[in-house]
């Protein structure tokens, strides 16, 4: 048996549980500065006072910006001293391009005719607090927090503070379209379970149909339907249920609709393996106790179904978390999930190490919500039957 599992759990292992704990980890990599700095790290962590540092440290960093001469790894270093502190990607891109050859006698006077920002002990505090070979810096930035140059943490301005809005939003949205999913999919997949064979098949074969169809397709679809010309609005001024087209792209109303489309068949599948499996005999036998349809419903059938809810609640709303396309393309500025940003931090701004944080803070939330509906529910009914 341990032989048949081997391949799977080693595939699973290198292509899956690695990725994802190296991709976490750049979230408190510190790999940049200790590697192309490693002379200043080490004449910096001696340095204690709120001036600017003594005459070895300014040299030890002329001498690491030297060995940067001509190299890409300058632009590395740049960027990450630049998401501490706005500019210094600048500034020691100057550095090393008009640094001399040699150190000189005073590498405080050479560095300070080169920019004089080197002689503000802003930049020197950075350093020293962002020498480690591990930092909470993209931690504390996913929270809208930051380390001051004294070392205490506080809030970032009003005007940057965007992650704890974004990871309301994300919920908000995820939990409106697992309420909505569930509203809909539960009548639908009770018809399902009590329908005949022939018509259970070709109900199924309906809520399957999106599955045949790529997300990206489907939610290219909604643009046609929901924009100010399209069908939608055209049907709804054609019988009269509104005098003008509504505004359904673009904003939190098209990113629910579309949302819930992608969504709706993980919601009724989980909730029809259930309801299938519940003998209408506890049903009748309520029936004939004299208990009325809402009081059988309320008594019997919905906690017998508690464990389908459960199961297609939690698949909808992990999905919606971490969805990404259908809120780019159909709703607005606005509207964009956590998904996007981590993204968009991966592929343009390539601050991985945010990007990271904010992926392991969405582990993390999805977590807790898992163990909270786990305790209230039970872990059981959690499972995808």
């Amino acid at each position: 048996m341990l032989a048949l599992m081997a391949p799977s759990v080693v595939f699973v292992a290198l292509f899956f549980v690695v990725p994802i704990a190296l991709f976490l980890f750049r979230s408190v990599d510190n790999a940049e500065i200790p590697k192309y700095m490693p002379r200043t790290v080490a004449e910096i962590g001696q340095w204690h006072a709120d001036d600017l540092p003594p005459e070895p440290v300014f040299r030890a960093l002329a001498e690491d910006l030297i060995a940067l001469k001509g190299q890409p790894e300058a632009a590395v270093l740049g960027r990450r001293l630049n998401y501490a502190v706005p500019g210094f990607r600048g500034l020691v891109t100057r550095t090393v391009r008009r640094l001399p050859a040699a150190v000189p006698h005073s590498a405080i006077d050479t560095l300070a005719d080169i920019d004089a920002r080197w002689l503000d002990p802003t930049y020197w505090a950075t350093l020293k607090q962002q020498s480690g070979r591990m930092t909470d810096f993209y931690l504390l930035s996913a929270m809208d927090l930051q380390r001051g140059t004294d070392g205490a943490i506080t809030r970032v301005d009003e005007t940057q503070a965007i992650f704890l809005s974004l990871y309301g939003r994300t919920l908000y949205t995820s939990v409106g379209v697992t309420v909505i999913c569930l509203l809909i999919g539960y009548p639908v997949a009770a018809v399902m379970a009590t329908a005949g064979p022939a018509a259970a098949n070709w109900l199924l074969m309906l809520v399957l149909v999106p599955f045949w169809t790529s997300l990206l397709v489907r939610t290219t679809a909604w643009v046609v339907l929901l924009q100010t010309e399209g069908l939608v609005n055209k049907v709804l001024i054609y019988l009269g249920v509104i005098s003008e087209p509504l505004s359904l792209m673009f904003n939190t109303a098209g990113v629910f609709i579309a949302m819930v489309h992608v969504l709706l068949p993980y919601m009724i599948l989980p909730l029809y393996s259930v309801m299938k499996g519940v003998s209408p005999v506890h049903l009748r036998a309520a029936s004939s106790l004299g208990a009325p349809p809402i009081t059988v419903f309320r008594t019997v059938y919905l906690p017998l179904t508690i464990p389908g809810i459960a199961a297609g609640c939690t698949l909808v709303f992990v999905l919606a978390v971490g969805f990404y396309v259908t809120p780019a393309l159909v709703g607005g500025p606005g509207d964009q999930m956590i998904g996007y940003f981590i993204a968009y931090f991966t592929n343009s701004a390539v601050n991985w190490g945010l990007a990271s944080a904010l992926g392991a803070f969405l582990i993390v939330v999805i977590a807790a919500i898992y163990l909270v509906l786990g305790k209230v529910v039970g872990f059981d009914k959690l499972k995808v039957r």
